[in-house]
C-alpha cells in the first residue's frame, strides 16, 4: 500500500521575500516614456500593442478567409479599392500606402490578377506606367464581405470615440515612421 504524504498546511507554504530585487535595465531612456524613473508603463504599452496586433491579425485573417484569400491578398485588394475611389493607383502608390516594398506588392497583385480580382491597365497619359484596378469579380467579392466586416470592425473599435480615433490614427502613423528609423538603427548597431 503506498504511503500517503502529509500535505503541509497553507501557512507553511514558502513565502516570497519582501526585499526588492534589482530593477531590470531600462528599455528606454526618453523621459516622456518613463513614469517615476521606471519603464514599466512603457513595457506594458509594448506588450499591449503586441496583444492588439495579434488579435487584429486574427480578425484580418478571418475577413480574408471568408472570401478565400490570404490576409495580405485581402489587404492589397481592400487597399486598392480604397485608393481607387480617390483616383488612379500605381503599384508604387499602393506599396507606399501599405508601407510595403513595390516588389512585394507586384507579386501579390500578380496573384490577384491571376485570380481575376484586379487588372493592370496601361496609363493612357504615360504608357510606361500601369494602373491597378479592382475588377467586377473583385468588387463582388468585397461586397459579399462588407456586412460582416462592418459589424466586426464596429465591435473591435467600439471603445473609441471620434477624438480617440483621430489621436490614435495620428499616433500610429507617427509610430510607423519612427519604427522604420528604429529598424534602420537596429540593423546599423548589430555586430557584423
Amino acid at each position: 500500500m503506498p504511503r500517503s504524504r502529509a500535505v503541509p498546511p497553507a501557512s507553511a507554504a514558502p513565502r516570497r521575500s519582501k526585499s526588492k530585487l534589482p530593477a531590470p535595465p531600462l528599455t528606454t531612456s526618453r523621459s516622456a516614456l518613463l513614469v517615476d524613473g521606471s519603464d514599466h508603463a512603457f513595457r506594458q504599452l509594448v506588450h499591449t500593442l503586441l496583444a492588439f496586433v495579434a488579435r487584429h491579425d486574427t480578425v484580418l485573417e478571418g475577413h480574408a478567409a471568408a472570401v478565400g484569400l490570404s490576409a495580405v491578398e485581402y489587404t492589397v485588394l481592400t487597399s486598392l479599392k480604397l485608393l481607387g475611389a480617390e483616383g488612379q493607383v500605381s503599384v508604387r502608390e499602393l506599396a507606399a500606402h501599405l508601407h510595403l516594398s513595390g516588389a512585394f506588392v507586384t507579386t501579390v497583385s500578380n496573384k490577384l490578377q491571376e485570380m481575376g480580382l484586379l487588372d493592370k491597365l496601361t496609363d493612357p497619359e504615360d504608357r510606361r506606367r500601369l494602373r491597378l484596378v479592382v475588377t467586377e469579380q473583385g468588387e463582388a467579392l468585397l461586397a459579399r464581405l462588407a456586412l460582416i466586416q462592418r459589424q466586426v470592425n464596429d465591435v473591435q473599435f467600439d471603445c473609441l470615440d471620434s477624438d480617440d480615433f483621430v489621436r490614435l490614427l495620428a499616433s500610429v502613423e507617427k509610430l510607423v515612421e519612427s519604427s522604420d528609423k528604429a529598424i534602420a538603427l537596429q540593423k546599423y548597431l548589430q555586430p557584423r
